[in-house]
């Protein structure tokens, strides 16, 4: 249970805390099991207790686990959750990976589209114009998590023509590949939540009966550059029953 992955390039305290989330995620460390202490962790790990005690706070920030005073670091329950975009932008510059615990990604599609009007209006272009269009569907253990849409400023395709094509990308996400390519970075991200009965469409992306009557989630996230230049808008339909969960520091 406790052998190490092999090597990457991810920080130590990310190592960690991937090697015991994909424990939890495989079901070899189910809720009520105790991880061994911080001190055990830097020794196994070789690495300070800081560094191990890092890795700890990022699964309990992720719910994965939780610290009881005077036992240790008990695995915890799964929520049914659904994550946002500025979220699994978070996610991945953390472990280089937008999935959620358990989490896996299929149906990858893209292509240079015509806009649509909702999409036309936040991206600044008139409907109809070319724009580029990536959608996936999360899955886990419990089914659909969501249907997510990135929709890309088409002048991206001219120096990253991969985000045009149908295969899941690899070295990041698009905004990562972007910032690379171009040099132009997320400086500010909009987040939206909004609700709303699922509309035929909305139950065909997630996979659900045209008869289905349900209330889902809608996320969507605009990624802005420094000069308050679009990079990209996310749209995310987050499946019947699934909940959201964020936690903010309150200042003393």
């Amino acid at each position: 249970m406790t052998g190490r992955p092999r090597a990457d390039n991810r920080p130590p305290y990310a190592r960690i805390a991937g090697h015991y989330r994909d424990l939890i995620s495989s079901g070899e460390l189910s809720p009520g099991d105790l991880l061994p202490s911080i001190k055990t962790l830097a020794a196994e790990w070789d690495v300070s207790t800081a560094t191990a005690d890092r890795a700890m706070k990022l699964l309990r920030d992720e719910r994965l686990v939780r610290g009881i005073p005077g036992v240790g670091t008990e695995v915890m329950a799964r929520p049914i959750s659904l994550s946002s975009g500025s979220e699994r932008h978070d996610r991945s510059s953390r472990t280089q990976s937008s999935w959620g615990v358990g989490e896996r990604s299929s149906g990858h599609t893209a292509g240079v589209v015509e806009a649509p009007e909702d999409v036309a209006q936040v991206l600044g272009i008139a409907p109809g114009d070319d724009v580029i269009r990536r959608s996936r569907v999360y899955r886990d253990a419990h089914g659909i998590v969501a249907h997510s849409t990135s929709w890309i400023p088409a002048e991206f395709a001219q120096v990253l023509p991969e985000l045009a094509r149908s295969n899941r990308l690899k070295g990041g996400l698009s905004l990562d590949l972007i910032a690379q390519a171009t040099g132009r970075l997320v400086a500010r991200r909009e987040d939206e939540e909004s609700a709303r009965i699922a509309t035929k469409d909305d139950l065909e992306l997630l996979e659900l009966e045209s008869r289905t009557r349900a209330a889902i989630l809608v996320l969507s996230a605009r990624f802005l550059d420094a000069d308050g230049e679009l990079l990209e808008y996310g749209v995310d339909l987050g499946a019947p029953g699934r909940t959201r969960h964020t936690t903010s520091e309150v200042p003393q």
